[in-house]
Order: C-alpha cells, then structure tokens, then sequence
C-alpha cells in the first residue's frame, strides 16, 4: 500500500463525508437565518426559540435522507472492500 493509494482513500473519505453532511448541515443553516431574520424582524430574543427550530429540523431531515444517505454509505463501502484485494498487493 503506497501512499498515493492512502491519500485517495481518505480524499474519498473525506468527500463522502462532506456530501453527505452537506444538506443536513444546510437546512440547519437555513433554519437558523429564517430564525434569526425572524428575531431581529420581531425584536424577540428568545433563545429557546433559536435552537429548538433548528434540532428538529436537523433531526427531520436526517429522518428523510436517512435512507439516501445509508445508500451512499454502502456503495462508499462496497467499493472500498471490492478493491481490498488490490490494497494488499
């Protein structure tokens, strides 16, 4: 195993990982400016109000993309192992 073959495989790790946090971590951010826009607009400065909104909105988003995130997963891991054999040559 050289260390080309490392640095792609954590390149790829990485990769995954941020495409697959990407929309959770997006609507979180979305939640929290229509929140925050919401607050500075009604001069309300609950922060309850801030933090609610955005964990279930994170936690209904990963509900939803829970099986499409599970199969980026396993294909990310198919293809890791189908190519093992090649890793220990």
């Amino acid at each position: 195993m050289n260390p080309e073959l490392v640095a792609r495989i954590a390149k790829d790790a990485i990769e995954i990982t941020l495409y697959l946090s990407l929309p959770v971590m997006g609507i979180g951010l979305l939640v929290g400016f229509i929140i925050s826009l919401f607050q500075a607009v009604t001069q309300m400065h609950e922060m309850t109000l801030t933090f609610v909104p955005k964990i279930v909105a994170v936690l209904l988003s990963l509900l939803f993309l829970a099986p499409w995130m599970l199969q980026k997963m396993v294909y990310f891991t198919e293809q890791l192992l189908l190519q093992l054999p090649g890793f220990v040559r």
